[in-house]
């Protein structure tokens, strides 16, 4: 096990560019720096620095043990922070969908924070493989994603409906052979789907665009450089759907909220919350609980 104070010392020398200095930020004397700087150095069984009379830099170790130092020490301070803090409204950790995150609840974010000056909200957006394996790994509290239709897990789920857009002013030639694709990168459920829709109609394909934002993706297909799948809520006035006469038909997605398996008050509050902005935005009600469906009650 790293100890925390010799990390904080390495941090410090690294920081500083030598011990003199670095003993002044942590309070300490150089010899009780470079002591520390030793033991570190014997506990991983590398050298870390190079020292040259006053001044000290990283050796190649040092440099990759420096950013899991980093990483230890500012989740310590968020550790002491929150036992710390007299507030009992604490963290939640939000994952969304790039979309969502762009189009739709920000606003709500804002005036559920603004409500609660004691939580801390953090939001995580990106695709929705990641989004649900932070879940799984427990980085997020709180989560909308897109998944197949039909998911049996989470507090409630909204259909959603994909359509094949191409450009409105230049749109692509569907005879052209291959077709040319805007997608996401590796991960993408629509991606998935464009390929998988192509290749099981047997139609050639090749990647004309990559993006790894939305905004990016439309605005290949808005210029007519390839072609690709939206969710209703992403199609934009540059946009045209093509009918299921001009390319092989998709499986439409669901998005789904998920929350930890034992949610803080907060956590709760904000799910309730977006269970009714995201009811009450689409006009297709939530569909009906599943078996093993989360709870929002205060006993939950």
């Amino acid at each position: 096990m790293l100890d925390i104070e010799l990390l904080r010392s390495f941090v410090s020398v690294v920081d500083a560019g030598g011990f003199t200095r670095a003993g002044e930020r942590v309070h300490r004397t150089q010899s009780t720096v470079s002591q520390q700087i030793k033991r570190l150095e014997e506990s991983v069984g590398r050298p870390l620095l190079v020292r040259n009379g006053k001044q000290a830099t990283p050796t190649e170790e040092g440099e990759r043990l420096l950013t899991y130092a980093r990483r230890i020490l500012a989740l310590e301070r968020e550790a002491r922070d929150v036992v710390a803090r007299p507030a009992a409204d604490g963290i939640v950790r939000l994952g969304l969908p790039e979309d969502f995150a762009a189009y739709r609840l920000t606003e709500v974010l804002s005036d559920f924070a603004r409500s609660r000056p004691t939580l801390r909200l953090d939001v995580r957006c990106g695709l929705s493989v990641s989004l649900r394996q932070a879940l799984e790994r427990g980085e997020l509290d709180l989560a909308l994603f897109k998944r197949e239709a039909g998911g049996r897990s989470g507090i409630a789920a909204w259909p959603e409906k994909l359509h094949w857009v191409t450009s409105r002013t230049h749109p692509v030639d569907l005879s052209r052979d291959p077709v040319p694709l805007a997608m996401s990168e590796q991960g993408c459920l629509y991606r998935e789907r464009m390929i998988h829709a192509l290749e099981a109609s047997g139609r050639a394909w090749h990647i004309a665009y990559t993006s790894p934002n939305l905004p990016g993706i439309q605005a290949a297909v808005s210029v007519g450089l390839g072609i690709s799948i939206l969710p209703e809520v992403a199609i934009l006035a540059e946009h045209q759907t093509l009918g299921a006469e001009a390319l092989p038909p998709i499986t439409n997605t669901e998005i789904a909220l998920v929350a930890t398996d034992h949610p803080s008050l907060a956590t709760r509050q904000l799910a309730e919350r977006l269970v009714d902005f995201c009811s009450s935005t689409d006009p297709r009600a939530p569909v009906a609980p599943q078996p093993g469906r989360q709870r929002l009650a205060a006993n939950a």
